[in-house]
């Protein structure tokens, strides 16, 4: 099933403690359908001090959620998302709302970018 959220993708929640809120995807875990949202799902855990952290003290991390509660954002509202296979081959997902391209899935890669080759420069005679 192609993934309607990918990683760098503004999105909103939809559902749960956080709905309203926006945020960056950080990780996207596809096996488990679940996505890491920058700001949202803050889980407090109570950490001892140990020899790599030796203040110990409470950790605050974003959990993971589920990535059917969450939607690609499009002028600061939610929307779904298209994919769209075009004529010269490339796949592109498309935001239903406004049918702005999201990102192109395959397909036209960039360019390499360019690789300055330094010249080497003559030896000075002796």
């Amino acid at each position: 099933m192609p993934r309607h959220i990918r990683k760098g993708d503004m999105v909103v929640v939809t559902a749960g403690n956080d709905k309203g809120a926006t945020g960056q995807v950080l990780r996207v875990f596809g096996e488990e359908d679940r996505v890491v949202v920058q700001g949202v799902n803050i889980r407090t855990k109570h950490v001892k001090p140990t020899q790599q952290s030796p203040k110990g003290g409470l950790l605050r991390r974003e959990s993971p959620i589920h990535i059917s509660n969450v939607s690609p954002v499009v002028d600061g509202k939610p929307t779904r998302v298209r994919f769209e296979n075009r004529k010269d081959g490339t796949k592109v997902r498309i935001a239903a709302r406004g049918g702005k391209v999201l990102h192109t899935l395959r397909g036209e890669k960039s360019a390499p970018p360019q690789v300055k080759v330094r010249e080497k420069t003559p030896e000075a005679p002796e």
